[in-house]
């Protein structure tokens, strides 16, 4: 067995995508071979490496199966990124360049939105580390995402909104959808409801004037006084209606 440890080895670095893999890949395969050599029959006439290639290679697939993927994409994105990088491969020794997935695609006959998709999938198997810097000389990826502005606050705010909109009685909730969400004129508004703009506008400019009430006296509850302000209020959101 301790022969063919160059065998196990080839194997490991040919399903290694990473260097920091290796190591864990090779232990893997070296268990793969140990395998082999329990259950090898030399009276089948079969020769050991010939053997022994299958199950060492299927040691290390279903590791790979099992513990590559931190999110683990759905079973045919996998099947497709498999059979296209291989594919890929192919093409890159007969066109003398690396293929794009357009051209991979073509060649596989499949959507080049879903070839994209599955080659796109295996940043899912070492996403970047929230340590890792953002840019040059800039700070990490948890630093960008908790910063002041960062879109952290920003679904923070937003959820607060859309918490303090249903507690809105149903009527103002519709209108509120009305005029920006599905983004109608007050006139438009006023004359499906039978009233004047002018009684349009108050009445948006009193939901709003509740909303920013509401929202102020929740960040309030939710921040000491003295704590410095290191972003906009929540109720910047609400804006003056328009005609």
């Amino acid at each position: 067995m301790l022969d063919h440890l160059n065998l196990a080895k080839a194997i490991a670095s040919r399903y290694s995508a990473h260097d920091h893999d290796f190591e864990d890949i090779r232990q893997v395969a070296y268990m793969g071979l140990i395998k082999a050599a329990r259950r090898y029959d030399d009276s089948k006439g079969v020769g050991f490496p010939a053997y022994a290639i299958p199950t060492i290679a299927g040691e290390v697939k279903r590791y790979l199966r099992d513990h590559s993927w931190v999110v683990r994409p759905p079973r045919p994105v996998q099947d497709l990124r498999r059979h296209a990088l291989a594919r890929a491969e192919e093409l890159t020794q007969s066109l003398q360049r690396s293929p794009s997935p357009e051209e991979v695609a073509a060649d596989l006959g499949m959507d080049p939105c879903h070839v994209r998709e599955a080659l796109l999938a295996g940043t899912s198997k070492r996403p970047d580390s929230l340590d890792a810097p953002a840019a040059e000389d800039g700070d990490g990826l948890q630093g960008l995402l908790s910063g002041a502005g960062g879109p952290a606050d920003q679904l923070e705010d937003l959820l607060a909104l859309r918490i303090a909109i249903r507690s809105l009685p149903a009527e103002d909730r519709r209108l509120l959808y009305r005029r920006y969400y599905l983004e109608e004129t007050q006139s438009a508004i006023a004359g499906t409801l039978g009233v004047s703009q002018v009684q349009v506008s108050r009445k948006l400019a009193r939901i709003l004037v509740g909303l920013q009430a509401q929202l102020l006296d929740d960040e309030a509850r939710l921040h000491e006084p003295a704590a410095p302000q290191t972003r906009a209020p929540r109720a910047q959101l609400l804006q003056a209606p328009g005609p």
